[in-house]
């Protein structure tokens, strides 16, 4: 409830007085006394919002302003450290979606046990005590510095953080949390602005690292009111097909560090593992013989690592040819056989073409091209591709294969995993000048792409 403190005031001296007076017993005059709100203190300011330092900033020149490195918290976990721009900044609003059952929970009380020395209040408004518990001793891991409660009152949270003065706070999830302070549903666009509102609050004044669990629409997006996403410092997505063992965590807004770094975990029994080399877990041991396989070196934010690529054309068995990808885009896929037929004249207009990525990835690298289509082209002629040929190249309409950026890192990738030829875009080479032991074969259109691999 709100508390209100009023006060009755003679509107004709400005004499006040606690309770209604008939005469103003300073001016004389009957009947002036009228009530005014003086003082409106909302629940969250009585519930521990005053435990804030409430120095007021003042007008500072901008030449007199303190830069420098921002600390960073070591969360002993490389993938999310990476994320994150080198680690968690203290006083910074960490905001995570995902899908629901994809793991979010499971990564940050797995990230919290794995932290020593800081003590760290986990608040959960879904699971109670011994969910929690149970989770905790699945993942084999425990820590003598970690606090549960399980609360979804705003109010009564900040009494819990006041008391126990953590240095470390997880709120899992935004969407559960109220405030009496706003008389609407847990969940709410009302109730989640204000809520993080004051969790921000909480966060800048007593220099506190938070982080937010928040739930995703049908559409995709962060449940709530799209000002959620402003008002936190970072905004992580962690993404995945249930029906996989990878998780991939991606940042969209991060004003402590860069939006192209990618994370990528593998979900097991006991937890998240970090994949610290993606590339050897999504290619297969041994395809050699095995048709309509490729292996592309592709980017994914800045992070380079080798995807195989599988395609299977056969005769179609009803009338209208099907067409279907997973992983990749469909109506790009769809441009790509265009392609083949107008510039290569490979007719595949009455074949069902299936393209597949290895591992249940989804990637949007334009530099995966040349591998779908020459997986297609292989499975259409029933010939393999050398098992340590690899290729990265964007394919335009005209056939031409056009140059991708960052070539040396996925040259340097494909070295690494013991690959012996890489085709490249012709004139994407331009400042490379590592020296390595692949062969680089540069290639100007898909023609030229085809004689090198089918000869």
């Amino acid at each position: 409830m709100v508390k209100i403190k009023s006060v009755y005031v003679c509107s004709n001296c400005g004499n006040d007085s606690p309770k209604w007076l008939g005469k103003c017993p300073v001016c004389g005059e009957w009947n002036t006394y009228v009530e005014e709100i003086i003082n409106k203190e909302k629940s969250s300011a009585k519930s521990g919002l005053h435990i804030f330092d409430t120095t007021k900033a003042k007008p500072l020149l901008l030449k007199d302003v303190q830069t420098g490195e921002e600390p960073r918290i070591d969360l002993h976990d490389g993938e999310l450290n990476r994320v994150l721009g080198g680690g968690l900044v203290p006083g910074s609003l960490v905001l995570i979606g995902g899908e629901p059952g994809i793991g979010k929970s499971t990564l940050i009380l797995q990230t919290v046990l794995g932290l020593n020395g800081i003590k760290t209040l986990y608040i959960s408004g879904e699971e109670s005590a011994r969910q929690l518990k149970l989770r905790a001793d699945r993942i084999n891991s425990n820590s003598e510095n970690c606090f549960i409660v399980c609360e979804t009152n705003l109010e009564q949270i900040f009494v819990h953080i006041q008391n126990l003065n953590p240095e470390f706070v997880i709120i899992d999830s935004i969407q559960t949390v109220f405030t009496d302070a706003v008389e609407s549903s847990p969940g709410s666009v009302s109730q989640v602005r204000e809520c993080s509102a004051a969790i921000l609050k909480f966060a800048k004044e007593t220099n506190t690292p938070v982080v937010l669990i928040g739930h995703i629409n049908k559409e995709g997006s962060i449940a709530g009111p799209k000002v959620l996403e402003h008002i936190v410092d970072t905004v992580l997505q962690f993404e995945g097909d249930q029906h996989y063992m990878y998780r991939i965590l991606r940042s969209i807004k991060n004003r402590f560090g860069s939006t192209a770094e990618l994370g990528i975990y593998e979900m097991r029994q006991n937890g998240l593992r970090e994949v610290s080399n993606p590339s050897e877990l999504l290619l297969t041991q041994n395809h050699e013989g095995l048709s309509g396989v490729s292996i592309s070196a592709a980017i994914e934010g800045i992070r380079p690592f080798l995807i195989e690529t599988q395609a299977l054309v056969s005769t179609a068995a009803y009338g209208t040819p099907q067409r279907s990808a997973t992983g990749f885009d469909l109506r790009r896929m769809n441009m790509l056989l265009a392609v083949l037929e107008k510039r290569a004249g490979f007719k595949l207009i009455q074949k069902d073409v299936f393209l597949n990525i290895a591992g249940g990835l989804k990637v949007n690298d334009p530099g995966m091209d040349l591998s779908v289509i020459s997986a297609v082209l292989s499975s259409s002629l029933d010939i393999s591709i050398e098992k340590h040929v690899c290729m990265t190249g964007e394919v335009g309409l005209s056939g031409e294969i056009r140059p991708v950026n960052r070539i040396e890192q996925r040259i340097l990738e494909a070295e690494k995993l013991g690959f012996s030829k890489i085709l490249v875009p012709q004139n994407n080479l331009k400042g490379f000048t590592s020296k390595v032991n692949i062969e680089i074969i540069q290639v100007r259109k898909v023609e030229e792409a085809f004689r090198q691999l089918f000869g």
